[in-house]
């Protein structure tokens, strides 16, 4: 019976896998169980943020270095941007095989899937709904879940388009649903985000729309976490969620923050695997796993109060609310390693953003 296993490692620059190589190297890790790889790396998590390129191939060396070709098949899945005190880390997702006959599940289950690379003009379009939608179902087979209600977190890498790529589908006569490589970041995240609603059944086919895609916000996933980077062209997915199939002792939660300081759900998360904070021990504390959306609320206003993120012309909204929501976990959980994803478009309700915490039950 397959079992997962999530280890936390602390990067000290976006190239730095010695934490990774110690942990193979001690056998904390076998590097043939590992699904997928999470990383939160320094960049300014835009269009240029090269500190993901840079992650995802010291990583992919490493990895070669140990399992050869098999290495593509492990999702590589950075976030950049560590604002604030949040600290660039790595989430190496392995899955073994229990051989000490732990009782059987429900327990964290994992499941990957990668898709073909997405033709320029389907970007921001339903096209990629679709292709979103079919990659999330592959991946819950992988992971040996067969209901959505039990999957509790989806993350997508998603690309984005650059100059180049406008160009490319241009000069074949094909139109793009946007020329600004920075707006395509949000409408790649934002059609992703619909397909994963729609494979989980949290959104209807019939609802969806290439002019749905951005605009109506009334349309959002509770489980969907979208990265857009420069460095791929297809989409990277790992799901996470329970499975009767798998044992040990993770598991998973999920909720939905409803705007930027909403905590409360998060500790119901938490308390429902049995972790209740801050009573919590400090080995029990460090040892919390957290992936959240972030973004600020298109209203301007935090809950009445006016907040100054949408109105800053010298840095992106998206670094100030990863920074702004980090922070406010970070005050819950006790540690600063949380994974924090910026811009949420269908994410959860707008300026609020799903949440996934993991943890030994």
């Amino acid at each position: 019976m397959p079992i997962a296993k999530v280890h936390r490692i602390s990067a000290g620059a976006p190239d730095d896998v010695s934490g990774v190589e110690a942990a193979i190297a001690a056998g904390t890790i076998d590097p043939a169980g590992i699904i997928a790889i999470f990383g939160k790396t320094e960049g300014n998590g835009c269009v240029n943020d090269f500190s993901r390129g840079f992650a995802v191939r010291a990583l992919a060396d490493m990895l070669r270095g140990h399992v050869g070709a098999a290495a593509q098949d492990v999702c590589l899945v950075m976030s950049g941007g560590t604002e604030g005190g949040m600290a660039p880390h790595w989430l190496v997702l392995e899955r073994g095989e229990d051989g000490e006959g732990m009782t059987s599940g429900p327990a964290l289950a994992i499941g990957r899937a990668h898709t073909a690379p997405l033709p320029p003009e389907h970007l921001g379009r339903m096209g990629q709904v679709e292709q979103v939608a079919e990659a999330v179902q592959r991946a819950m087979a992988d992971a040996g879940i067969t209901r959505p209600e039990d999957v509790h977190f989806v993350q997508v890498k998603c690309p984005l388009l650059t100059a180049a790529r406008v160009a490319e589908a241009q000069g074949r006569g094909a139109s793009v649903a946007t020329g600004d490589t920075l707006k395509s970041m949000g409408l790649s995240r934002g059609a992703s985000a619909l397909g994963i609603g729609l494979a989980l059944g949290e959104i209807g086919l019939e609802q969806l729309s290439d002019a749905v895609i951005g605009t109506d916000l009334s349309l959002w996933s509770g489980r969907a976490s979208c990265s857009s980077g420069i460095e791929l062209m297809g989409h990277e997915v790992v799901v996470l969620g329970m499975s009767e199939g798998w044992s040990g002792p993770l598991g998973i939660a999920h909720a939905v923050m409803k705007d930027a300081i909403d905590i409360a759900p998060v500790a119901g998360a938490l308390a429902s695997l049995g972790v209740t904070l801050p009573s919590a021990t400090q080995d029990e504390a460090d040892s919390l796993i957290v992936l959240a959306k972030a973004e600020a609320s298109r209203s301007g206003t935090i809950r009445g109060r006016r907040h100054i993120m949408l109105d800053d012309s010298d840095i992106s909204s998206t670094r100030h609310a990863r920074g702004f929501v980090a922070g406010a976990l970070a005050g819950l959980v006790g540690h600063t390693e949380i994974y924090v994803s910026g811009g949420a478009e269908h994410q959860g309700p707008d300026g609020g953003g799903p949440v996934a915490v993991i943890a030994t039950r």
